[in-house]
């Protein structure tokens, strides 16, 4: 799985308890978009998470 290259936000893992409580694993996966970033002056491919695109730290290319 994709980890965001800025905050290293990945995949989080935890237990959905239906109606009835039976238990099941799930796992929830981050928003992570592909992006052209500018890092040090150059243009790079960085994997990214929505919340960091959203809040700019990330300056895109």
């Amino acid at each position: 799985m994709a980890k965001c290259d800025i905050c290293d936000k990945g995949v989080q893992f935890g237990i959905q308890v239906s109606h009835s409580h039976k238990r099941a694993n799930k796992m929830w996966k981050p928003n992570i978009r592909r992006v052209r970033a500018i890092v040090n002056g150059q243009t790079k491919r960085l994997n990214v998470c929505s919340k960091c695109l959203k809040s700019g730290a990330v300056e895109r290319a």
